[in-house]
């Protein structure tokens, strides 16, 4: 570059310097009174001045770039092997082990690190860094608080819908949730859209494994060939998850092998319809499951061998085995406590309860129950009284007891919008959760109170679709109809047991449990009495009338309360026991003063005669 000018002045000196000198003040602009314009003014008084004394601040405004995690895992395999022995070959790999055991090397390797493994074993036994010193103290009860529930995490599968893998737009519904058995870090959601021909042709059929962590974005795509009405983990192991398909078919993914799945039932021997429940059964290999669709079927597979189901039940009340007269199963029950027990939820509203090691298809349906004006949407055991069972349709949720066939013990108030789903508590035994249509989440305490929810929680404008807790009762997740699960804390006296809670549900049950038996006892009566009277059996049954309901219902509540009142008067007698002698004392002598009086009045006839 050429030098065009060289300055060589220095920058001071550059400019006109500036000359400041004292002068009078001048008036620029002057501007008098106007007293014309005093009328268009509103005298105001008192006049209110405010004054801040507190120093200005600024607030300022910081946007950071979000990091991006990516959840990556390595896959630890058996090595050490040399090239040309393969682990899979039991006589090699055996041939080489006796080798290398009579290597000097080798044992004398083993000596030196045995006792240096001696020393740290009997350091790490001398102490138990986890002992619990205080696990007989009684559980403290917790303050009185009104129960609540806060907001905690927000996943939508539309995130991933609405990228570049997924350019359908198509809303999906978070037909299932399900729990990693290990950690609570991790929730698996099957989605599908089961309103009836509103499926597009390039509607994603993806579900999703979300870590909460990482909320985002999901951690695993599950990439089935159907959408997934269900999907439950391993419960033995938790890399493994099993899943129903929208046509019917079964699959269960490795999560360690990608998100397509490991095997996948044929359309042949699968479901003829969505497989709206599926659940892993206790066994010693923890590859054996079972599952339900409204095609009338259950079938029992083996995740080793999917070509074929091991068994087939055909949902026939009727007992004849025939699948046109089978009923629809909606959902799907199974406690591992009863491993030969499982029932079954129909879209008639009638609940079926069902024992696998029967030894006829006909006997495999022990009982019937009837209740419900809709499909039954959840059904569960109380984890604390296996007997005793919620289920969960129409406008109401129930629950009943093994002992009464005909009518629940207990249940909810008709709501205005339709329940979808519903569980137990893991901790409390009386309390249970029940989702609507409207987007509520009802948590109710039965022995708070029956009538209402103890809380109410509208968690979103549109309809719950799913419901699953977590194992410690503390954190709940909701899916919904737009496929957005919302998970929430609840507060800690709705997940922390109280004292004395399991007497008070017992006695609760077992009295709602005797008072339905005795209605039951007097239904069955009038029954054989109008049976009696159609036939034209004695003339005595004719003339006699039947019961109203109400009187029925008065005679029931009448002998319940005469029952609490026998129960009363022994408690009160065996308090007054020690009372009784000394009552017989009184008495005696009451008697003799009364012997004594009426002496006298014979004495003084005798003197008037």
């Amino acid at each position: 570059m050429e030098i065009t000018y060289v300055y060589t002045r220095k920058r001071s000196e550059f400019g006109r310097p500036c000359s400041f000198s004292d002068r009078p003040a001048k008036v620029i602009v002057d501007i008098p009174p106007d007293p014309s314009v005093a009328s268009g003014f509103i005298l105001r008084n008192p006049v209110d001045s405010y004054v801040q004394h507190t120093s200005e601040m600024s607030e300022h405004e910081v946007n950071t770039e979000s990091v991006k995690v990516e959840s990556r895992g390595v896959n630890h395999v058996e090595g050490g092997w040399p090239k040309d022995i393969r682990p899979q070959e039991a006589e090699r790999t055996l041939r080489f082990r006796k080798k290398v055991e009579k290597d000097e090397n080798y044992i004398n390797t083993i000596m030196h690190l045995g006792s240096l493994m001696e020393h740290c074993v009997r350091q790490n036994n001398t102490v138990n860094i986890y002992e619990e010193y205080f696990g007989e103290e009684e559980m403290m009860e917790m303050e009185d608080e009104p129960p609540f529930a806060k907001t905690i995490n927000l996943t939508s599968s539309f995130d991933v819908l609405l990228s570049k893998r997924d350019p359908n737009i198509t809303k999906r519904t978070a037909t299932h949730l399900s729990w990693h058995p290990d950690t609570c870090m991790k929730l698996a959601v099957a989605y599908s859209s089961l309103e009836f021909q509103q499926s597009m042709k390039d509607m994603s059929f993806d579900s999703y494994i979300w870590d909460l962590e990482n909320p985002n974005k999901p951690e695993l795509v599950l990439k089935p060939s159907s959408p997934l009405v269900s999907l439950e983990y391993n419960p033995k192991d938790s890399y493994i998850l099993l899943g129903g398909c929208y046509n019917g078919q079964m699959a269960y993914w490795d999560t360690r092998k990608g998100g397509l799945p490991v095997e996948v039932s044929t359309v042949e021997v699968s479901h003829r319809d969505p497989v709206y429940g599926a659940i892993w059964l206790q066994s010693k290999t923890g590859t054996e499951c079972f599952s339900a669709s409204t095609d009338g079927q259950v079938l029992w597979w083996d995740t080793r061998r999917l070509s074929e189901p091991t068994e087939t039940l055909v949902l026939d009340i009727t007992r004849r085995g025939l699948l046109e007269n089978a009923l629809g199963a909606s959902t799907l029950e199974f406690e591992p406590t009863m491993p030969t027990k499982f029932m079954v939820g129909t879209e008639q509203g009638i609940i079926i309860a069902c024992n696998r090691k029967a030894k006829t298809p006909a006997e495999k349906i022990t009982s019937t129950y009837s209740g419900h004006h809709g499909p039954v949407y959840a059904l569960a055991r109380n984890p604390f009284y296996p007997k005793v069972f919620l289920t969960v349709g129409d406008w109401t949720a129930r629950i009943w007891s093994e002992e009464t066939k005909e009518s629940s013990i207990m249940g909810t108030k008709y709501h205005l919008s339709y329940l979808t789903d519903g569980c137990w508590s893991t901790v409390r035994p009386a309390v249970f959760f029940t989702t609507r249509s409207d987007g509520t989440l009802d948590v109710w305490d039965f022995l708070f109170k029956q009538k209402d929810p103890s809380l109410s929680l509208k968690v979103c404008d549109e309809a719950l679709s799913s419901l699953r807790l977590q194992d410690n009762g503390r954190v709940i997740g909701c899916g919904s109809k737009l496929g957005t699960v919302t998970l929430m804390e609840i507060s800690s006296g709705l997940c922390t047991l109280q004292r004395n809670e399991k007497n008070l549900a017992t006695a609760m049950f077992e009295r709602e449990t005797r008072r339905e038996k005795i209605l039951e006892g007097r239904h069955r009566e009038m029954r054989l009495k109008e049976r009696a009277r159609s036939e034209g059996q004695g003339t005595e049954v004719e003339e006699r009338l039947l019961e109203s309901p109400q009187e029925v219902l008065d005679r029931a509540r009448r002998e319940f309360f005469e029952i609490i009142e026998v129960e009363r008067a022994r408690v009160e007698t065996q308090g007054l026991h020690g009372k009784v002698k000394e009552s017989k004392k009184e008495e005696v002598v009451a008697q003799g003063e009364e012997g004594e009086e009426s002496q006298l009045p014979k004495d003084e006839e005798e003197d008037a005669a």
